[in-house]
């Protein structure tokens, strides 16, 4: 077996860095009564207007059946509250409710202090290195070579 390459595939290696943190993330958003799914669809909602379901479903990255059901959780749970625009019927609107901007503010405060704990004694300048490299390796994976 002396054909095994000496280090693990950049590919591997980002797959097992990213599944690890994605275990360590969740961890963190359950203690505070969230989810990545939840965290996700709360950002979406408070970083600027949304016009639709569709909206953000595209935001978050998933399809908009998974969506309907994150929201219904929400709804359920009093965080979000859905109701029809007056102006036009065919449009449904959504609004956090205090509850869930008590929610949106735990998940912000874990998500903030979790980024800080992966970035301890890491330089800002790795920080932005590591950021220039993935933004290159994504292009690459994409075929652009530009």
């Amino acid at each position: 077996m002396g054909d095994e390459p000496s280090q693990v595939p950049i590919g591997r290696a980002l797959w097992d860095a990213v599944q690890y943190l994605h275990r360590e993330f969740d961890e963190v958003l359950a203690r505070e009564g969230g989810s990545r799914p939840v965290w996700f669809v709360l950002l979406a909602l408070c970083s600027g207007p949304v016009t639709s379901q569709r909206d953000i479903a595209e935001k978050v990255g998933v399809q908009g059946a998974t969506l309907t059901h994150h929201l219904s959780a929400l709804e359920k749970a009093g965080m979000i509250r859905r109701y029809r625009d007056p102006e036009d019927r065919r449009v449904q609107k959504i609004e956090l409710t205090e509850a869930g901007w008590e929610l949106f503010r735990r998940l912000s405060r874990a998500a903030r202090e979790f980024d800080e704990r992966i970035r301890w004694g890491v330089p800002d300048e790795d920080i932005d290195l590591v950021r220039r490299t993935l933004k290159r390796l994504v292009a690459n994976a994409a075929g652009d070579r530009d």
